[in-house]
């Protein structure tokens, strides 16, 4: 019999639903892909912890780091302290060197394990930045500490920046400091202002043509410090075009959670693989880990279309978690998290479970049935009713 509950529509009325009932896919053991794919992996919160969840974060870091291992498990790499992980937005620079530790010493476990760290600028008081050299000064702490660790860079778009400068050739000072002194090649990271709204204008100007100019620009002048770029623009678009211009061995790492599955896969544009094909960096891999290493091992195999047979179903459900305002996507993927089994609770870090409806995660539930994402069916209808009944639904 078909495990049932009763969910709200978008219109506020109550309907049965009953679970699909299909069985998640399983990558296979020892999957091997041919794309670069790391999850931005998201925080387990202490729901324990005697602080204020709004200004203090409290992390239970077995469940965390338990996780991250159950990421490794599937061949996918983590981007560690990135804004999945509500890095700025509740999760503090000493905790996130923390998390960067923890998550470093648990790679060390695991042949073949990677791990790239977020770099900012987000200790820094805003109102206490004044010029581009304090900007400048607060990357060069967050770098020398995570390379102190032996920890490869992400280096996090920064508020600080976006602030103070009053060009591109700000934003060229400071990205030329930064890469002139990495002692390993770094991801960049373009997060559009739909994801945070304090980086409108990023790289000095709202036109994002020229916007891409600049990026490419400083690209162009460290290629050999540069391993890729993740941008974050939802414009499927724009990242191709970006592509075909990266300098030859410099990868598009996609963080396009709308458009993955065909931006992964690729046009085979050009003479250079990595002008016609992402690699990936995305905060939805973790909400569909198991989903994503089957779908990119098929994809090594040759399988194009096993490999969008098992993604393409994911994508409306990244949709609906990414849906403006899409900086409180963090909500949904932790609530995945939950379903699944990965923590016992669904609490976050600053209270931001409370930032979706009840309807949205309706939704949400339905979508990740039917792309073959409830890991425990039995388990997710029980939460799910939990959550419902906090909600005041019965049944």
């Amino acid at each position: 019999m078909a495990l049932t509950l009763t969910l709200p529509s978008t219109s506020g009325s109550l309907a049965p639903y009953a679970l699909r009932g299909t069985v998640p896919v399983k990558p296979a053991a020892g999957v091997k892909f041919n794309r670069i794919a790391y999850s931005a992996a998201h925080v387990v919160a202490d729901p324990l912890a005697a602080v204020d969840p709004w200004l203090q974060a409290a992390v239970d870091w077995d469940a965390t780091i338990a996780y991250r291992r159950h990421l490794f498990s599937l061949g996918l790499g983590v981007a560690e302290a990135m804004d999945t992980a509500q890095r700025g937005m509740g999760l503090d620079w000493p905790t996130s060197l923390e998390l960067i530790r923890r998550s470093l010493d648990a790679a060390k476990d695991v042949p073949g394990a990677l791990v790239a760290s977020g770099c900012g600028t987000d200790h820094l008081n805003l109102d206490d930045v004044k010029s581009v050299d304090d900007v400048i000064r607060g990357y060069e702490e967050q770098m020398a500490a995570i390379e102190a660790l032996g920890g490869k860079l992400i280096v996090m778009a920064s508020r600080a920046l976006a602030r103070v400068a009053k060009s591109p050739a700000d934003y060229e000072r400071v990205y030329d400091r930064i890469l002139s002194q990495a002692r390993q090649p770094v991801v960049l990271h373009w997060l559009g202002e739909m994801f945070d709204p304090a980086l409108a204008g990023y790289w000095g100007t709202k036109d994002v043509d020229a916007a891409m100019d600049t990026a490419i620009g400083i690209i162009a002048a460290h290629p050999d410090k540069v391993d890729g770029i993740k941008i974050s623009l939802l414009d499927k678009e724009k990242e191709i075009a970006m592509r075909r211009r990266l300098p030859p061995g410099v990868r598009m790492y996609t963080g396009d959670d709308f458009n993955y599955a065909e931006l992964i896969a690729g046009d085979g544009f050009g003479d250079e693989p990595t002008h016609g094909q992402s690699d990936a960096l995305l905060g939805i891999f973790d909400a569909i880990a198991p989903a994503a290493s089957a779908a990119l091992g098929a994809l090594a195999q040759g399988n194009t279309e096993k490999f969008h047979t098992i993604l393409g179903p994911t994508v409306p459900l990244s949709r609906h978690i990414f849906a403006a305002p899409t900086r409180f996507y963090k909500t949904g993927v932790v609530f995945m998290a939950w379903l699944n089994g990965h923590q016992k609770h669904f609490t976050m870090v600053g209270g931001q479970q409370s930032t979706r409806s009840l309807q949205h995660f309706a939704k949400l539930f339905r979508l990740a049935d039917a792309a073959n994402l409830l890991e425990q069916p039995e388990l997710a209808v029980r939460r799910m009713k939990t959550l419902l009944a906090l909600h005041g639904v019965e049944g």
